[in-house]
């Protein structure tokens, strides 16, 4: 009887300190996850990406050149981090072009494996969208070329290499492609680039030394989250202004991280674009928020002499509890000082209208479709390179209903098209989501309704892609396939997935 009562006072000993080990665990894993860096101090000057320079061909068209190669940056000093980017070490040049200019994009690939490059948001024949079907071998030069055809927006590049994509755009492989047309010209916005309009590239990075930390963390399922953040590849960045309106093009280039971005005064400031382009007139907004692969430009307004921090908050909108810790929700990121002169030049007012966004309501929808999100795959199926999910009809309206099954935060972005937010949860959405849009956060057990046209051109055997844009749930499988055909016409075969061989 002893015995057993020693033996039974060790097993609830064991048991009583396993428990306490993994309760520590948990709370030490639950604590260890909210992040913050404010009040670190901005001691780095914002780099500013340089405008791509092109030349014109004859014909009229605009040519630019990428270089994808490999490179090392010092984020820090005395610290070279390795990384990759376009014409440089990291990052690209910011593209620029107008309405109806033809481009081309001659880009040669000197890394060690095959990549890609993807126009995001941009309306483009489907062989020339940069998906996974394009890829382009190492010493290979892939040369795209479209007219543009869309309304002023700022739009971007990146790589789309199926199943690496997390992995590329964490190196660097990215940068901004501007688009104006002659209404957006006419208005009184702030336009001069890197002065009072500026590219603000936002991804968070964690360090591992000299190098990038590009792990994911414990219990983390919605891919990297950095504990730190950088703009235009610089750490720390402030940026002094002169001008009275200053327009900042945020783009969300992280890979898995939403933010919400508004000032540390909590100052209002005005939504005038979002992914697609001009809203119809500004909204007063003191929060924005941006998952990854989403923009919107904000005009600021600022005092003589005076210092604000553009910050991103805690969300409250990922889900239960577990998610909002472990999926970033909780933490704050000091991301920009913007710091005004003590005299500032006189800056006109925002223009009562601004463009007309260029979406359908929902009213000519000939179809619509549903799409669940789970990280297993999109309705229940993940990507697969040689099968057509979708077959859509060149010059048609359709409405997707888009809803998330899992509760793990998510987005949606659909290639090619730009598209109109009718409904969050069967509500009319909030003012930041009524603009042409190519991505829209769907956090946990949300539901949204999207319209959108489809014009072509029809290419029954190349696809475009849909997917979660949350680049680790893209990577393994949350992604599905649609091409465009002419009415009557049957969707083809799509070929295996082969690298370019220049042309």
């Amino acid at each position: 009887m002893s015995r057993f009562k020693r033996v039974l006072i060790t097993l609830t000993t064991l048991v009583v300190i396993v428990g306490l080990a993994l309760g520590g665990g948990s709370l030490w894993l639950f604590s260890d996850a909210k992040v913050s860096s404010v009040g670190a101090g901005f001691s780095r000057e914002l780099a500013i990406p340089p405008l791509a320079k092109s030349t014109v061909k004859r014909d009229g068209t605009r040519v630019f050149d990428l270089t994808m190669q490999a490179g090392q940056k010092e984020f820090r000093p005395g610290l070279k981090t390795p990384t990759w980017g376009f014409n440089g070490a990291f990052l690209g040049p910011t593209l620029r072009a107008e309405r109806g200019e033809k481009v081309q994009v001659r880009i040669k690939n000197k890394l060690g494996e095959e990549s890609t490059v993807h126009w995001h948001g941009m309306h483009l024949p489907a062989k020339m969208d940069g998906g996974p079907h394009q890829m382009i071998a190492p010493g290979v030069t892939w040369s795209p070329h479209w007219t543009v055809d869309q309304p002023a927006a700022s739009l971007w590049y990146h790589p789309h290499p199926h199943g690496r994509t997390e992995r590329h755009v964490q190196r660097g492989l990215a940068g901004m492609f501007l688009l104006d047309d002659a209404k957006s010209a006419r208005l009184a916005l702030p336009e001069r680039y890197g002065v009072d309009d500026l590219p603000v590239i936002v991804q968070d990075v964690r360090f591992d030394g000299a190098k990038f930390d590009s792990g994911h963390k414990l219990m983390r399922n919605v891919g990297f989250l950095g504990d730190r953040t950088m703009v235009n590849g610089t750490l720390d960045p402030y940026k002094e202004v002169g001008d009275e309106l200053v327009r900042l093009r945020l783009l969300n280039a992280s890979t898995a991280r939403t933010y919400d971005f508004g000032f540390s005064d909590n100052r209002k400031f005005s939504l005038v674009g979002t992914d697609g382009g001009l809203l119809e007139k500004a909204v007063g907004l003191d929060r924005i928020q941006l998952s990854p692969g989403e923009r919107a430009e904000t005009v600021v307004r600022m005092k003589p002499g005076e210092r604000t921090v553009l910050r991103s908050y805690p969300q409250t909108n990922y889900g239960d509890f577990w998610q909002s810790r472990f999926s970033g929700a909780d933490d704050t990121f000091d991301v920009l000082e913007l710091r005004a002169k003590d005299t500032l030049r006189p800056s006109p007012g925002i223009p009562a209208r601004l463009g007309e966004p260029e979406v359908p309501d929902g009213s000519d929808s000939v179809r619509e479709r549903s799409f669940g999100l789970l990280m297993s795959g999109i309705n229940g199926r993940p990507m697969a390179m040689d099968r057509i999910d979708q077959t859509v009809v060149r010059g048609t309206a359709e409405t997707w209903t888009v809803r998330n099954d899992d509760g793990v935060p998510h987005n949606f972005h659909v290639h090619d098209v730009q598209f109109r937010v009718l409904e969050v949860d069967g509500k009319q959405p909030p003012p930041e989501l009524r603009g042409a849009k190519d991505t829209v956060f769907v956090p946990g057990s949300q539901t949204v309704k999207l319209a959108m046209r489809f014009t072509g051109p029809a290419d029954p055997d190349t696809p475009y892609m849909y997917h979660c844009h949350l680049l680790y749930h893209e990577d393994i499988g949350m992604m599905g396939q649609f091409v465009v055909v002419e009415k009557g016409q049957k969707a083809g075969t799509v070929r295996t997935p082969h690298s370019h061989v220049g042309h």
